[in-house]
Order: structure tokens, then C-alpha cells, then sequence
């Protein structure tokens, strides 16, 4: 048989579920004696009460059908069951009927047989008063199964207590099982989410929260419950974005977005926050589902990989992609209000020697700081950006002409005059050499304003490095020629291209040639003389200096051990040293490995360095420095006046020689100012111990004056220009004998 389905009694008001089951189990009781007194005893003629039992019966078929009870009554002993219900699809009470009918029990669920037999015999034996049991039974016979709440006991005994009838009532809570069962899922789907999710009532208090709130907000639910959900505002939102909001709310019945919140503990959090609004159960009043998710990381996650996308890290300058669309933007508005747009290609002088040297990390400091004073230079105004390396990058708008360009490039090179601090009471001094492109004159898209300034500042190098160039269409060919020459460069060793030529030096004290400075030259087959302001720079740059100054070293030494084999064995020989020969450390091991080979003593060598290349790393530079001087070599700084060393740093160097600039030396005679730096030179060496030479010298009155104020030696064409080694071996021996006589 088939139960109908019950009214749900979660949606009944407790009193009136409270007076119903009173009212069903009265007239079940009644309806149930007088259906047994009808069908076990013989019809009785109608007495008085008629009236009252039919009274009765409309009263129970209105209990059943209000209900949706059923009643059942199961006789133990012939095992068959009677039951009755109202026809609940009835309009109104008028047309109530009681369905009734007997037969086997309907199927019970295998599984809840078990339980329900238990409950049973539970009460058969009087260990219960009631038999109650909530299982699945197939009513229908058709496999269907529904959940049928039962509630019953034993309504009569046979004389010796044995139970012989139980009756009861029974109701299909197959809907609210299912609606029981889905409040679990949503239950256990709530506690696991790892979101937060919060229930609010229609005045936005909290009625409910899960584990995930508490965890991202850090409020216990006994903590908000009951309590507005503006305890979790941040005041980086206005009132007016809130109420927006929730104008949103009600019209759309749903909002999303980013609100920022505060966490119990103070700190604010981004979060994404869904609402969603659903009716209350009585189907009257909104609540508020809010699901909430902290995106505080991810977000920090999104700004670093946008600033890892568009700035360089070590500088914090923009890097090469932003420099590319700020110059873009900068070229469409100067296209549009017909102005001008300079590109300016920064690169520091020698920064490989220096990085090699000192390390990377002290290399990075130098950086940052050569990035500051860059930007501090030109403004924030201007765009200031790192391609990379040490390579910068500056984008000058609204300028009126070229010339602004030049003045802003002159004062990038002003400021380097000061050395770099990156430590404590760390200095260093580093050049920049500049190239400039303009738009429109050179460029009209940004790639070729870049690769102009690039091609500008390598020519910028090649004119002696610490100066600007501005771009040309004739660089282009001196810059493919300059890789070409490059390229031949790393050949000349193996054909046999480079030669040593040989600058005598006089000793004004004893009037004779004591030494030579041994000079690089280079003939080449593809493009004949090379000079050495050319090829020395790529040399450098390219790494080849190394092996072509053991070269230069070796052949020097081997020539002046045949000069001493020849009869002039006091002769010495100056040999230059590179900023990479000197910064790679071994060049003590490279000195004192040509000195064993050549059989050269080593107090007739002198090793020449610039101020610049040694004040690059004067801490290391000092070691290799002692380190070779401690071979019996000789040292000289070369150039002196001409860079930015500390006078006092150079006090503690192990140096034997100084050579004074041949800039100075030019003007002698007609610069008083040169003639004042020349004489503190000389005095300041000579205080300091150092043997004096003077570079460059090319008259009678220069020498004059040199010697009137004590200088050592001198060097240039007025005693002779560099010659090959058979030429200034003969000029050596007919100046000696010229002397004599």
C-alpha cells in the first residue's frame, strides 16, 4: 500500500504540533476500538450514541487530515496489518473520506530491518514504553522506497501478558530526511570550504560563521554572532562605498569586489568578498550569504610580478620594457605638439675591471649608487632606466633643442667628478661616457632612438671615454668598422701583426739614456697601421689585453736582454700595464714567470700604470701592486694629474716613479698655471721619494725648466720619437758617444 505524503511538521508552529499529536492519538485510539469492535465482534443495532460516534468520526478524519498521520493496527498473531487514512488531496473538510485497507506489512529496507526488528522487540518485551523507528519501506511495491516515521505500542495481551495487537501511528518524512540530509551536506560543505563564509541576518548581524572565518579574521563565532558586520570595516573605505554596496545588494540580489577588512588583531586584510541573498525559511525576510576570501598575498604576488615585469630590482629604475613604452608615449605626444624627445645611452667607464675586482656585490652597491646620482642629476622629471649591466638609459621630454640635451649630459659627467660612496667611508671615482639621439632628427621610432644613442656613446668611448657624442649617420660606419677591426684584432698575434717600438728616456742628472718606454704598435694586413687609441680600447673591452700585454711584456724583456748582451747592460725598460691585467690579481705571477724566461734582472724592469687604474680597486690594485714590487720591479704611475686619486692613498702605494702628464708639459713656458702644477709635482715627488719623469717634452725651454727645478728624466721627440729596437739601439749607442765627445 501507498502512504500519501505527509505535511512537513518543520513547517507547523510548535503548539500546533504539540496539540495535533494529542488530537491524532486520541482519535486514533478511538477510531482504532471502534474499527476492531467492527470487524471482530457482529454488527449491534444502533443505539443512542450513534450521533456522538459519528460526531467522533468526522472529528478524526479531521485530525487525520490536518496531520497527514496514518494510522495502522497489526495483529501479532495472524500477522496481518489494518490501516486507514484521510484523503489528503481534499479541497476542504467537506470532502474528507478515510481510505482503509488491510494486508502484509509493506517491504522494509534491508538495511534498517535490522534496527527496526530490535526496536520491536524492544518494546515487546517491555523494555521500551513505545515502539518508535524511523525507516524505509516500499509502500508502492515498485522498488520506490520512503521514509516513514512509526510510533506505536501494544494495545492488547493475551491472559498471560503475551502481546497480541500493536497499533500506532506512521507519517512519510521522506522530504524531510532529504531536506535533513542536504542541511548536513551544506552543514559539512560550510565547516571544510576553505573560505570564509558568514551568514547575516536582514540588519547585517552576524547568525553564523564557519571554521574558515574565524581563522582569517581571527574572531571566534560566540565572538560575532549577534554582532553588526561593520565590526570588520576598514576606514579606507567610506560610508558612501558601503552603502553603494548594499544599494547593489538589494537591487541586484548579489555583489561581489575587493573590500579591504580588519582582522581582529588589527591588520587589514584585501579580501574578495561575494553576497548573495536568500529568503529566510519563512520566506519574508532576507539573508545575507557572504563568502570571503583573503587575497592580501595574492595581490602583494600581482604588484611584484608587475614591478618584476617593469623595473630592475637592483636599481629600482625602470627597466628596458617601461623604458620602451614611456619612450613610445613620449614620441606619440611629441609628435602631436611638434616637439622634441633626447635619448641619452649611458655606460660606465671600465665597470667590468671594476666588477671583476671588487666582486658582484660591491659592483651592485656601485651601481645603485652611479643610479641615484643619475636620476638626482637630471630630475624626476625625466625618465631614468636600466637596460642592463651598467648601462643607463635617460629620456629627456619637452626639451627645446639639442643643445638642452648636451647641457643635461654635461652635467651627468659633472657629477661623476665626485667620487661614488657606497659604504661606509667607501669611495670610488667611475666616468660615464654618454651617447645622445633626438627625435626627430635622428629617430622616428624608439628602437632606432636607442640603437643611435648606443652607437653615439661607443664612439663617446672610443674619443677617450668621460665625454659625450652626439649622433651622426658617419658613426654607423665607424661602427660597423670598429666590430670589423675587432674581429682582425683577435688575429694579429697568430700573423705576427703587433710589434714593439721603443721611446728613449734622459736622465737630466747624468746626461745620458738610462731607460726606454717599450710602446704597442699594429700593422695590419687588411687595414695597415692601427693606431693604438684604436685597437687598445677593443683590446681592452674584448679581453684580448691580457694575452697581448704578456706579449708586449715578454718581447720587452727579451729585447732589452739583447741590448744588456750587447754592451748596455744598465739600460732599462718601461713596460705599460692594462686595468685588466692589473685587476685579475696574477700579474705579479706573470711578471716573475717573463723575468726567469728572459733573464732580465728585475730592477731594470718598471711597470706603468695610469692613477685611473689603480684607484678603480686601490685595496686590491695595493696588494698585486706590493706583490710585484716585492720581485725588485719598479713602478710607475703614469699620466699624474690627470685622474682623481687620493694623494694620501697614493703616499701608501709601493711606487718608485712619477710621470708627469704631457698636458702639463706642453704648455711650460706659456701657462703659469701649468708651470705651478709641474713644479708641486716635481716637489711633491721628490718629498715623497719617487724618481720624476717628465712626458711629452719637445723644446730647449721645456727642457730648461725641467731641469732648473730638479725633475729626473724626461721623455719625447725633442730627444727622439719611439723606434723600432734596431733604430733605438743605434740612436742609444750614437747619443752616448755624441755625450762623450
Amino acid at each position: 500500500m501507498a502512504f500519501p505524503a505527509a505535511l512537513s511538521s518543520s513547517r507547523l508552529p510548535v503548539i500546533l504540533l504539540a496539540l495535533l499529536a494529542l488530537a491524532v492519538l486520541v482519535a486514533v485510539l478511538a477510531i482504532a476500538s471502534r474499527r476492531y469492535w467492527q470487524s471482530w465482534r457482529p454488527a449491534l443495532p444502533e443505539t443512542p450514541r450513534t450521533e456522538s460516534l459519528r460526531e467522533r468520526d468526522e472529528h478524526l478524519k479531521l485530525a487525520l487530515w490536518a496531520s497527514g498521520e496514518h494510522f495502522w493496527d497489526y495483529d501479532l498473531v495472524r500477522r496481518r496489518m489494518h490501516h486507514m487514512r484521510a484523503n489528503e488531496g481534499a479541497p476542504h473538510s467537506a470532502e474528507i473520506t478515510v481510505l482503509t485497507g488491510q494486508g502484509d506489512v509493506p517491504t522494509i529496507h534491508e538495511q534498517d530491518m535490522p534496527l527496526v526488528m530490535e526496536r520491536l522487540r524492544g518494546h515487546l518485551q517491555g523494555e521500551t514504553p513505545l515502539f518508535m523507528s524511523e525507516h524505509r519501506m516500499d509502500l508502492a511495491g515498485n522498488g520506490s522506497w520512503t521514509w516513514i516515521r512509526a510510533r506505536g505500542r501494544v494495545v492488547e495481551r493475551d491472559s498471560e501478558g503475551r502481546p497480541l495487537r500493536i497499533a500506532g501511528t506512521a507519517r512519510d518524512i521522506t522530504a524531510s530526511r532529504n531536506a535533513e540530509y542536504e542541511h548536513r551536506i551544506a552543514s559539512e560543505v560550510m565547516r571544510s570550504m576553505s573560505e570564509a563564509v558568514a551568514v547575516l541576518d536582514w540588519d547585517y548581524n552576524f547568525i553564523a560563521v564557519n571554521q574558515s572565518f574565524t581563522r582569517i579574521s581571527g574572531y571566534a563565532d560566540v565572538e560575532v554572532i549577534g554582532q553588526s558586520v561593520t565590526l570588520l570595516d576598514s576606514s579606507q573605505h567610506d560610508e558612501a562605498f558601503f552603502e553603494h554596496m548594499r544599494a547593489d545588494l538589494h537591487r541586484d540580489g548579489r555583489w561581489s569586489g575587493e573590500v579591504w577588512k580588519v582582522r581582529k588583531d588589527g591588520e587589514e586584510i584585501l579580501c574578495k568578498i561575494e553576497t548573495n541573498v536568500v529568503p529566510d525559511a519563512s520566506g519574508q525576510r532576507r539573508l545575507y550569504v557572504m563568502v570571503l576570501n583573503d587575497i592580501t598575498e595574492q595581490k602583494r604576488a600581482e604588484q611584484e610580478l608587475r614591478y618584476l615585469a617593469n623595473y630592475d630590482t637592483l636599481t629600482s629604475l625602470p627597466n628596458r620594457s617601461l623604458l620602451s613604452e614611456r619612450l613610445s608615449r613620449a614620441i606619440v605626444r611629441a609628435r602631436r605638439e611638434n616637439g622634441k624627445v633626447a635619448v641619452l645611452f649611458i655606460d660606465l667607464d671600465r665597470f667590468k675591471d671594476i666588477n671583476d675586482s671588487l666582486g658582484h656585490a660591491t659592483g651592485d652597491r656601485i651601481l645603485r649608487a652611479a643610479a641615484a646620482r643619475v636620476q638626482q642629476t637630471v630630475g624626476a622629471q625625466h625618465t631614468v632606466a636600466r637596460l642592463s649591466g651598467d648601462e643607463f638609459t635617460v629620456v629627456l621630454e619637452d626639451i627645446g633643442s639639442l643643445g638642452d640635451a648636451e647641457n643635461i649630459a654635461q652635467r651627468i659627467i659633472d657629477a661623476f667628478m665626485l667620487p661614488l660612496s657606497f659604504g661606509e667611508r667607501l669611495e670610488l671615482s667611475v666616468s660615464p661616457s654618454i651617447g645622445i639621439s633626438l627625435y626627430p632628427d635622428h629617430a622616428q621610432v624608439p628602437t632606432d632612438l636607442l640603437k643611435h644613442a648606443d652607437t653615439a656613446m661607443y664612439q663617446a668611448k672610443s674619443a677617450g671615454r668621460h665625454t659625450y657624442q652626439v649622433y651622426s649617420e658617419s658613426m654607423d660606419e665607424k661602427t660597423r668598422h670598429r666590430a670589423i677591426l675587432a674581429s682582425a684584432l683577435r688575429r694579429a698575434l697568430e700573423r705576427d701583426e703587433l710589434s714593439l717600438v721603443f721611446q728613449p728616456r734622459l736622465s737630466l742628472t747624468q746626461q745620458r739614456i738610462t731607460g726606454v718606454e717599450a710602446l704597442l704598435r699594429w700593422q695590419s694586413k687588411d687595414f695597415g697601421e692601427v693606431s693604438p687609441g684604436q685597437f687598445i680600447p677593443l683590446a681592452e673591452e674584448s679581453g684580448l689585453i691580457l694575452e697581448i700585454g704578456a706579449w708586449a711584456l715578454r718581447q720587452a724583456c727579451m729585447t732589452l736582454r739583447q741590448w744588456h748582451e750587447l754592451g748596455l747592460p744598465c739600460l732599462t725598460v718601461a713596460v705599460n700595464v692594462s686595468a685588466l691585467q692589473l685587476q685579475r690579481g696574477d700579474l705579479a705571477d706573470v711578471v716573475a714567470r717573463v723575468l726567469e724566461e728572459t733573464g732580465v734582472p728585475a730592477h731594470c724592469l718598471e711597470l706603468e700604470l695610469t692613477e685611473s687604474v689603480i684607484m678603480a680597486n686601490p685595496e686590491k690594485n695595493a696588494d698585486t701592486l706590493r706583490a710585484c714590487r716585492r720581485l725588485g720591479v719598479f713602478l710607475a704611475i703614469d699620466d699624474f694629474g690627470t685622474g682623481y686619486s687620493s694623494l694620501a692613498y697614493l703616499k701608501r702605494l709601493p711606487l718608485t716613479t712619477l710621470k708627469i702628464d704631457q698636458e702639463f708639459v706642453g704648455d711650460l713656458t706659456h701657462d703659469s698655471d701649468d708651470e705651478a702644477i709641474t713644479s708641486t709635482i716635481i716637489n711633491m715627488g721628490h718629498s715623497l721619494s719617487l724618481n720624476v719623469i717628465a712626458e711629452g717634452v719637445e723644446t730647449a725651454a721645456q727642457l730648461q725648466f725641467l731641469h732648473d727645478h730638479g725633475c729626473d728624466e724626461i721623455q719625447g721627440h725633442w730627444i727622439s720619437h719611439a723606434l723600432p729596437p734596431e733604430a733605438c739601439l743605434r740612436f742609444i749607442r750614437e747619443y752616448g758617444l755624441k755625450v762623450a765627445s
